[in-house]
This record gives structure tokens, sequence and C-alpha cells, in this order.
């Protein structure tokens, strides 16, 4: 799959009619094929470069998240779920959604 870049007018959705609820599913169908990237953030950490500097293997980061709370997932760095962290098989993990965050549109 290759991407290409779009540019002028050609995806303007601006202007696009809104997608109801009652539409059929074909109505999406031109952005099925669009590449997202998917991020599920376990916390973050703040310090100082020196401290980074003297992290070695084993070294423990401590996250602003307490175990058992919910991580955030992001798509194109867009908040949109947060959900739990799952064992897939042996050797993945996965995220499961448990709530959806509704953004509200700036007009």
């Amino acid at each position: 799959m290759s991407e290409e870049t779009v540019s002028g007018d050609f995806l303007n959705l601006e202007n696009a009619a809104p997608v109801a609820d009652n539409d059929p599913p074909h109505a999406l169908e031109a952005v099925y094929d669009i590449p997202v990237t998917v991020s599920a953030v376990l916390g973050h950490a703040t310090m100082q470069v020196s401290q980074l500097l003297k992290l070695g293997r084993g070294a423990v980061v401590e996250l602003d998240k307490k175990v058992g709370e919910a991580i955030d997932i992001y798509v194109n760095n867009r908040l949109i779920a947060r959900g739990e962290v799952v064992m897939v098989d042996e050797s993945r993990l996965g995220v499961t959604m448990t709530e959806i965050i509704k953004s509200e549109k700036a007009n």
C-alpha cells in the first residue's frame, strides 16, 4: 500500500453532506482504505536529560497512571477512547476499548 499526498480541493470535506446514522454503510466506503495511526498510551513521565542519560537496562520509569487505571487510545494523535490492556496471545498485547470519547466540534 502506498501513501499519496492529496492537495487542493480534491478532498474537501468541509462542504460534504453529513453522514446520518440511517445512511447505508457504503456512504463511507471512500475513506475505508485511508491508513491511520492508532496509539495506546500507558502513561507519561517528565524527567531531566541528565536523569534520562542515567537510565540503563532494567531501569524503571514511573508513569503518571496507576495500575488498573484506563489507558488513553489515540487515532492520529486525537484522543478517541479509553481502554484496558489485554493479552492477545502468549507474546502479544492488545487494547480493549471501555469508553468512547465524544469530541465536541468547535464552530
